[in-house]
């Protein structure tokens, strides 16, 4: 789900490419990323865990919400699919500081209306109704794709530019998360359904 979401073509992606088609501060870059990702994703677990405990009615209305939320997005992701386009990172421009990469990494990150809705709110509202248990084993797993992809995308920039130019390798990939997010927001349904049986 974790890396569903994040995949899908967007600003931070393309600054994270961009920075390692540069091979410009990428550690940093990534590392940043991923953290802040870590972060949000644990404040969303824990915090819709405490908020949903002792409200059944709520966590049935959210999954509702998020599998909309999942059709709605699978559904952009699979109309995307159907005319494709390359993810460009050019690499012109004057380099920036380390500072400056930081400040515009936090930007692409903190200032995304979508991070909150889909980081905390939706994999958060999912990862708060797994068992106690295992919610930190949630947050591990979802934070690891994070990683994975950010690590991926930053430091295989040079290897991956000539496969994100195609706009076949997105058209395959957004197909990919369509199929994922429709799935996801079936699973979310059926557990909103026996949630209220």
């Amino acid at each position: 789900m974790s890396l569903g979401l994040i995949v899908a073509i967007g600003a931070q992606n393309a600054f994270v490419l961009r920075q390692g088609l540069r091979r410009e501060h990428v550690g940093s870059v990534v590392v940043f990323c991923a953290v802040a990702d870590a972060v949000l994703i644990a404040a969303g677990v824990l915090g819709m865990a405490r908020a949903l405990a002792d409200s059944p009615g709520i966590a049935r209305a959210l999954a509702v919400a998020g599998a909309t939320f999942l059709l709605a997005y699978g559904w952009r992701a699979l109309r995307r699919a159907r005319r494709p386009q390359p993810l460009t990172a050019t690499e012109g421009g004057a380099a920036l500081s380390r500072m400056a990469a930081l400040a515009q990494a936090a930007a692409f990150t903190l200032l995304n209306p979508h991070v909150y809705l889909d980081t905390v709110l939706l994999v958060g509202s999912i990862g708060a109704q797994q068992p106690a248990a295992l919610r930190g084993w949630f947050v591990a797993g979802a934070s690891t794709a994070s990683v994975l992809w950010f690590g991926l995308l930053g430091f295989g920039a040079r290897w991956m530019a000539p496969w994100f130019a195609r706009p076949k390798a997105w058209q395959m990939l957004d197909a990919l998360i369509g199929v994922t997010m429709w799935v996801l927001a079936a699973l979310l349904l059926r557990h909103a359904l026996t949630a209220g049986a």
